[in-house]
């Protein structure tokens, strides 16, 4: 192999020599462009040999044009020709007759009709707070309770209401998701995730023989939601589209009495200060101040019973498990309030009648749980009834879901098929779909 010297060093190695010649060419392109005599910055070069070497078009400076009063400029606008010597004309801006959808310009911000004064935080299905659970109480204005009511967990634990094979029948709907639905060795969680909750819904269905107030459900996809409320001296929303919901013919029941409810006046708030509580929200001037469910009047399902939320492969859309039960919350929440407006009027008030809703969220092997009761729509204040969150987080339903065996060093470490099965958390998705029909 022949031998370069590069700089007074001798190698042997192409590979060396090579990294030698980019870092020697390299260091000699940035003394060049520092110098002020090459001005590539804010340009991409997709070569390498071009980044190093190669030299930028020069930018252009607009020149500044000077309006002296009493003068007319002298511009080749008559002529319809450039004239070196005169100035270039300026011509309005044309206005065309008809409307062109390719070539229309929106109005500003503040010559729309819905253009306010005092900005709005929107949350929407794409919104990561950063402080999560604990910003998304102070926003609802909740308080945090762990684990599950236990009169709703004790239905799935009464053999009346329990599926014939239970265990059975959820681990065959495991693997439909992981193994039969898709040809794929690692099928990706947009594509089990979804097959994986329909299976575990379409179990509880079959409890309809025996308590048919289940018959009176129906799933919603693809549906909006708007609440609007104030906090403090901020405005808030929660709207676009959120997950799978289930409504139900009939409300849910309270699951706080009135004594409960009554005792969190004396509940403080958590603060996080020195961070903003709008902050990750989306701040706009332009917003319609309305509070919707989604569902036009006379609609035959219209309350909220669970909010389903999946996990996707789509980096921009996912969510860690901390932002995801925050988002839980504030879906929740949101129709939660939409549905009290449209009950009990825009008037801030303590709720009679407390409104609840369920949500459930996984992303195919681990389950968050949250239920939330709406007690109040007075929400300005810090003081006064506060609204109540149960969370129970990180449920795994199994621990792998193999299509080959992971071996390590000749060991098999975990093997091929379903393994980690856990019963409890499925009795939880049960109870969940039970509460209200038992």
């Amino acid at each position: 192999m022949p031998k370069v010297v590069l700089h007074g060093v001798r190698s042997n190695e192409p590979m060396l020599l090579a990294v030698q010649k980019g870092n020697a060419a390299r260091s000699a392109f940035l003394n060049y462009s520092h110098s002020g005599r090459c001005d590539v910055g804010g340009r991409r070069f997709f070569s390498v040999t071009c980044s190093l070497f190669g030299r930028g078009p020069p930018s252009r400076k607009e020149k500044k044009t000077l309006d002296i009063p009493g003068l007319e400029r002298v511009t080749y606008a008559d002529r319809m020709h450039f004239v070196p010597g005169l100035a270039k004309p300026i011509f309005p801006e044309w206005q065309r007759d008809w409307h062109d959808p390719h070539h229309y310009r929106g109005p500003n911000n503040e010559e729309m009709k819905l253009h306010k004064e005092n900005p709005c935080y929107v949350f929407n299905q794409r919104t990561k707070i950063l402080e999560g659970v604990r910003q998304a109480l102070w926003l609802t204005k909740s308080k945090l309770i762990q684990g599950l009511p236990e009169h709703i967990l004790s239905l799935a634990d009464d053999p009346a209401n329990q599926i014939e094979d239970q265990d059975e029948r959820v681990q065959q709907a495991i693997r439909h998701s992981r193994f039969w639905d898709t040809t794929a060795l690692r099928p990706k969680r947009d594509r089990f995730c979804p097959v994986l909750l329909r299976d575990l819904l379409h179990l509880c269905g079959t409890l309809q023989v025996k308590h048919t107030s289940l018959s009176k459900r129906i799933l919603a996809e693809n549906y909006r939601v708007a609440a609007l409320w104030n906090r403090e001296s901020d405005v808030f929303q929660v709207r676009g589209l959120n997950g799978m919901l289930l409504n139900s013919m009939t409300s849910l029941p309270a699951v706080a009495q009135s004594g409960e409810v009554l005792a969190t006046e004396n509940h403080t708030l958590e603060t996080f200060y020195p961070i903003s509580p709008t902050i990750d929200l989306q701040c706009t001037y332009v917003y319609d101040q309305k509070n919707d469910t989604g569902f036009r009047d006379g609609y035959p399902y219209p309350h909220t019973h669970t909010l389903f939320f999946t996990e996707t492969e789509d980096s921009a859309a996912k969510f860690k498990p901390e932002q995801l039960r925050a988002k839980m919350i504030m879906f929740a929440f949101g129709n939660a309030l939409a549905r009290a407006k449209a009950l009990h009027g825009e008037h801030p008030q303590v709720l009679e009648h407390p409104v609840v809703v369920q949500s459930i969220a996984t992303d195919g092997r681990l389950f968050q749980f949250i239920v939330l009761q709406l007690n109040t729509t007075d929400l300005g204040p810090d003081t006064g009834v506060k609204n109540l969150v149960w969370m129970d987080q990180d449920q795994l339903l199994y621990d792998y879901a193999k299509c080959r065996p992971l071996i390590k060093k000749k060991i098999v470490t975990v093997p091929a098929g379903l393994s980690g099965y856990q019963p409890e958390t499925f009795k939880k998705f049960l109870a969940l779909h039970l509460h209200g029909a038992v």
